[in-house]
């Protein structure tokens, strides 16, 4: 309960994951789409389960009561799930779950919720400062609906404060990550160029010191041609510096 709304929840501090917040968002299953946000609750956070627990079951009486005519429908699905455990389609939550009631909340098009930051709640936040990983706070709302003969309750996203910057769950590595000492391993030309010995003539810029280009392109081309001979699918000699094939006065 929070506000006295039996069926409304003021969360402690979650991480959001699959952060839909700034623009609809379209389910693959169809409908239309919906503003939506997963939270990630610790399970040391047992005031705010219990909270969503009370809200849940309060929703379920509603509807018993105002729209199921006295039903009391078996749920189909869960509304909260177990991190440590698998989703519905049997495969295992994202490590970032791991230690986390895992729930999804979501609020129609027509109804965008508000995301403010802690330190000003009287503004909302720019798209670029909301992100899947950070950290909040969030209300939601829980609702008894009946819809085409399916009975259930629903878990509706009210608003949501950031409390804190938290890791990107983007779903994929940063270039940073990519590249790593890359940039830095790699000497450039300038940089070899004051080495002490460089010579261009003779291969150095090749990584073979003393071979020369035409010496290592034949180098290659023989090795390929050898290939050849011993039976081997045929493949073109590629020259290390330009990745063209090198011609050796036999076709392709």
């Amino acid at each position: 309960m929070y506000n006295g709304i039996a069926t409304k929840v003021l969360t402690g501090e979650v991480r959001l994951s699959y952060v839909h917040l700034a623009e609809p968002h379209q389910n693959k299953q169809g409908g239309d789409p919906r503003y939506q946000v997963t939270l990630l609750i610790p399970k040391t956070d047992t005031v705010t389960k219990a909270d969503i627990d009370a809200s849940m079951a309060a929703a379920y009486e509603d509807g018993v009561q105002n729209k199921w005519k006295g039903a009391r429908p078996q749920l189909k699905n869960a509304l909260i799930y177990d991190g440590d455990g698998n989703k519905t389609d049997g495969t295992p939550f994202g490590p970032e779950c791991k230690g986390h009631w895992v729930i999804t909340a979501s609020s129609p098009q027509t109804r965008k919720p508000q995301v403010v930051d802690i330190s000003n709640i009287n503004v909302e936040l720019a798209p670029t400062e909301i992100y899947s990983g950070m950290y909040a706070r969030v209300t939601l709302n829980f609702f008894s609906f009946d819809s085409h003969g399916s009975k259930g309750v629903g878990c509706g996203l009210g608003n949501v404060m950031k409390t804190r910057d938290g890791e990107a769950l983007s779903g994929g590595a940063s270039a940073a990550s990519d590249f790593a000492g890359i940039g830095q391993a790699v000497a450039q030309p300038q940089q070899m160029a004051t080495q002490p010995g460089y010579n261009p003539a003779a291969g150095q810029a090749y990584g073979q010191p003393g071979i020369s280009p035409a010496q290592q392109a034949s180098m290659v081309s023989g090795f390929a041609q050898g290939m050849t001979n011993g039976g081997y699918v045929q493949q073109p000699a590629i020259d290390p510096i330009t990745g063209q094939p090198i011609n050796s006065g036999t076709p392709w």
